[in-house]
Order: C-alpha cells, then structure tokens, then sequence
C-alpha cells in the first residue's frame, strides 16, 4: 500500500481503502483459483497494482470514458484502474471462465459498479471503446487485429483513442510488425523500484 501512497498523492480515502482491501482478496481468492503465480503474490502490489497504475501515469480516464481490458486474467490492469478513475467504465474479458469468476467476485467485494466482467474472446466483441488496456496477452500486431473494430470515433482525450499497452523488454522487431504509429513509455520514467527498469506502456493511436 505505502508504494501506491508514495506514487500516487491524491487517493481518496475511500480509493486507499480499496487499494487496501486488495490484498487480502487476492490472497484469499488466489488460494482458491491460481490467478496470480504463487510467487508473484507475495508482490502484489508492486508487480500487479503498481504496474497496471503505470497506464494512469499516461494517460488520466475523464468520466464516462469506456475502457476494454482484453486477457484480464486476475483483472489486471482493469481492477486497479477502475478504483483509480471511478467515473470511467472498464469491461474486462477473458477467454477462461474461472479467472472472469474471481474478477466479478472482487468486483462485488470492492464495490466497483464500473467494473463488467465478460468471459468472451477480443474477436467477437461488438461494442466500441475509448482506450483497449492490456498486459502482454500476445504480440502487438495480432493484438491491434482483434481490437481495432472496438475503437470508438469519438475522441475527447489528450491522446487520441488506441491502445495502452502494458509490455516489457525489447520490443523493436514486435513494433516494426505494425503498420501503424506507436509510442513507448517506459515505467522507469514513473517509478523507482528495479521490476520497472524493462517495464513500458506502449501507446498504439487507432
């Protein structure tokens, strides 16, 4: 919790209650269904939360932006940026069952009536979205296939609306893949801590 404190100086009290109560959800939950490595939860807050947070340094979600987190998994980044921009609606999807359960069951613990979760794939969702948010389901080319029907027309952020893209490490062969524009934001520049040193937000406008 401190690290989300020490990043982020004007949390709610009921936002730093949320953060809060994060942690022992997901210990519960993950002894139950294995969403997160049994290594990474002890890392919670700085491998998950912290990290899925590094897209609300890039960009700040005005209200009633929609927002799609495709390949959620434990809901992340979705979770975490839906406590983060209340006002903004996340409808966060995977392709397996039991994960989306532990998602929509964090969802109600929290209280996060922004938050839909959907066991669905990418390629036969219909509706449209501002920004799509993921965390390194698959290379960007095949990613920006599945989600560029998605993205709405209507823009009304700093950047227009794309792909916020969680990766880390190398990425010039998979950005040379794209037919199209893209930026990197690397964590490093937001954070301290040693996991952020490879860590990026790629940014792909559509």
């Amino acid at each position: 919790m401190e690290l989300i404190k020490r990043y982020f100086l004007d949390l709610t009290e009921n936002q730093l209650a949320k953060f809060g109560e994060m942690g022992e959800l997901y210990q519960f939950w993950n002894a139950r269904v294995n969403v997160i490595s049994r290594q990474d939860i002890d890392t919670l807050y700085e491998r998950h939360i912290l990290h899925s947070l590094g897209i609300a340094k890039v960009q700040t979600f005005k209200a009633g932006t929609n927002i799609l987190d495709v390949g959620t998994g434990g809901g992340f980044p979705g979770i975490p940026l839906a406590i983060m921009f209340p006002e903004a609606q996340f409808h966060l999807v995977d392709s397996i069952g039991k994960k989306i359960r532990v998602v929509q069951e964090i969802a109600v613990a929290l209280k996060l009536d922004n938050v839909r979760a959907e066991q669905i794939r990418a390629e036969k969702l219909e509706d449209s979205y501002e920004f799509v948010v993921s965390r390194a389901v698959t290379r960007m080319a095949p990613f920006v296939g599945w989600v560029k029907k998605n993205i709405s027309r209507n823009s009304f952020h700093d950047l227009r609306n794309g792909i916020l893209y969680l990766k880390g490490g190398d990425l010039s062969e998979e950005l040379s893949e794209l037919n199209q524009k893209s930026r990197i934001y690397e964590l490093s520049d937001y954070f301290d801590e040693e996991f952020f040193e490879t860590k990026k937000v790629v940014y792909v406008p559509l």
